[in-house]
């Protein structure tokens, strides 16, 4: 495995989440790093003297295309909804990085790297809409090869339910829609929310040993999801018989 030596060889990196620090963050810096298997967040309200850190989670939350659990009542939420991507990036990066919300993280370094990305075509949203044209939920993510890295997503919580995940859906269908096999979703940390949808960890290792055959895949076909208004969840996944 190869990998550029910014971030020093992983046999090196601590036993922990967070791996380096850095004063600085460019568009170039978080590419190079997502192809190292780190990704940035900054350090808010920490005693660190570094403004950003760069992290690489001893236990990675991932998520497999083929392996998304929808449940029944998710299927019927879904065809609420009207998905998109690419259509409203700003607003859901916006969205995302609202200081209103519970730990929130994205400073201005991360949303001006990140549009920059994202003009660069390398940087994706998914969006969520009521059927009279409201946004009401999305996410956003790094796409380099077969791998998404997802940053963030959120709902709003009036018009919302269920809609971040139904973005997540719509996300999968992408991935999948073409029928290249082996892409990964990389959701960062798994959390009992991502979990109820399929997301598990994998050892640091083992994400990484995966990371350089899933970079050497081809991306979706972003322009085509672009021009790709749809409704509901995929017919694909696992159905659990769950609410």
């Amino acid at each position: 495995m190869s990998r550029p030596g910014i971030f020093g060889p992983p046999r090196d990196w601590p036993a922990q989440d967070l791996i380096g620090l850095s004063d600085e963050l460019d568009p170039d810096l978080v590419v190079l790093a997502y192809r190292c298997g780190v990704f940035p967040m900054p350090l808010h309200n920490s005693w660190f003297p570094a403004r950003m850190g760069w992290w690489s989670p001893v236990r990675r939350g991932v998520l497999l295309p083929d392996g998304v659990r929808v449940t029944r009542s998710l299927r019927q939420s879904a065809k609420r909804y009207l998905t998109t991507v690419d259509a409203a990036f700003g607003t859901v990066l916006a969205r995302c990085a609202d200081p209103r919300r519970p730990h929130g993280w994205i400073d201005d370094d991360i949303v001006d790297a990140f549009t920059v990305l994202h003009e660069r075509g390398v940087v994706h949203s998914v969006e969520t809409w009521t059927p009279d044209g409201r946004l009401a939920g999305g996410l956003y993510g790094v796409s380099i090869g077969g791998l998404f890295a997802g940053e963030s997503m959120f709902h709003d919580p009036l018009i919302g339910r269920d809609a971040s995940k139904v973005a997540l859906l719509r996300l999968v269908r992408a991935m999948q829609r073409d029928g290249v096999g082996e892409r990964l979703i990389d959701v960062q940390w798994r959390t009992p929310h991502l979990g109820s949808l399929g997301v598990i960890e994998i050892d640091r290792e083992e994400y990484l040993s995966a990371l350089d055959e899933t970079l050497a895949l081809p991306g979706p076909d972003w322009a085509a999801e672009r021009a790709l208004t749809e409704r509901g969840a995929p017919a694909w996944g696992r159905e659990d018989s769950g609410a």
